[in-house]
């Protein structure tokens, strides 16, 4: 049916969970994302980005807002999401049209392990379905990049949507352009960092990190690339303060190093220089901020 994509992402540490879904068609996304706004529960936002459906979720349980209005327009949201071992078991509730979606679209989506119905089961009109949705948990992991062109060949951008679209571990998520600083001296044209994120299990994060390493290693046109790695869905306030700023301010490598290790962030050196280092850490700072991402401050003022 229409859910061609359905991963889970967890954040333990921060109590937090991602789904992120793949429609056939923009409609259902858009009703679907304007119906789980409407109904609560442990749902804290929903984007939706053309087809790509993203979810934003808490650990734990609530009541959900189902209530005279919602039983003529219909409703659909979550009321409970736990971590069980490798799993992640997510209470759907949906009403009308809804239920429908949660009741049979997401369950045939293939990401989903199994879907475990009560036995008193409706679907469709008036009824009230409700459906205990059971995938593998993962984590989301962002790489950062910077510095692998020159002036005469390549672009950073390209090199990382290469490796998210040509990476056989995990799951692509989500490819970004980040405008950094253009007064920066050693820039090449642009001064544009990327950054790739990536559902994976935790198991296969050194895989992961390993096959970026040699990829982009293959892929640069220059030895002053670098490389950076971050895990989870909360990019910490000083990271994504930094990242923003690097926009319109000139910064010391020692700099991007120290906001590194102050907020989780890894750096690889890929030929043993840090050169690249700013706008790798930057890029990953930058990474949740949408289109500021892509733009300078005097683009949204």
């Amino acid at each position: 049916m229409f859910c061609k994509r359905f991963i889970t992402m967890v954040d333990e540490k921060n109590g937090k969970v991602q789904f992120v879904e793949n429609c056939s068609s923009v409609g259902p996304a858009e009703w679907d994302a304007v119906n789980r706004r409407r109904s609560g529960g442990v749902i804290r936002s929903v984007k939706l980005k053309s087809t790509m459906l993203i979810t934003d979720a808490v650990i734990g349980e609530e009541e959900l807002k189902f209530g005279p209005v919602s039983q003529q327009l219909g409703s659909m949201g979550i009321k409970s999401i736990k971590i069980e071992g490798d799993e992640v078991r997510s209470s759907w509730y949906g009403m009308a049209g809804a239920s429908v979606g949660i009741g049979a679209c997401m369950p045939a989506c293939p990401d989903v392990i199994r879907t475990e119905y009560p036995d008193d089961f409706k679907m469709g009109g008036a009824h009230i379905a409700h459906v205990d949705i059971i995938t593998p948990k993962m984590v989301r992991v962002i790489i950062g990049i910077d510095d692998t062109d020159t002036k005469e060949k390549g672009a950073t951008w390209v090199t990382g949507l290469k490796l998210g679209t040509q990476c056989p571990i995990g799951k692509f998520i989500e490819h970004k352009i980040v405008q950094l600083n253009p007064d920066a001296p050693n820039k090449t044209t642009n001064c544009c960092g990327t950054a790739i994120s990536f559902a994976v299990k935790e198991s296969d994060i050194p895989a992961l990190i390993e096959y970026a390493v040699d990829f982009i290693k293959k892929e640069s046109y220059s030895e002053d690339a670098m490389m950076t790695v971050f895990q989870g869905l909360q990019i910490p306030k000083a990271l994504e303060d930094f990242g923003w700023s690097c926009k319109s301010v000139l910064y010391k490598p020692e700099d991007a190093i120290k906001v590194a290790e102050e907020n989780g962030v890894q750096i690889i050196s890929l030929f043993g220089n840090n050169k690249g280092v700013i706008g790798a850490v930057a890029a990953i700072g930058c990474f949740d901020l949408g289109e500021k991402a892509a733009g300078v401050p005097s683009d949204f003022e």
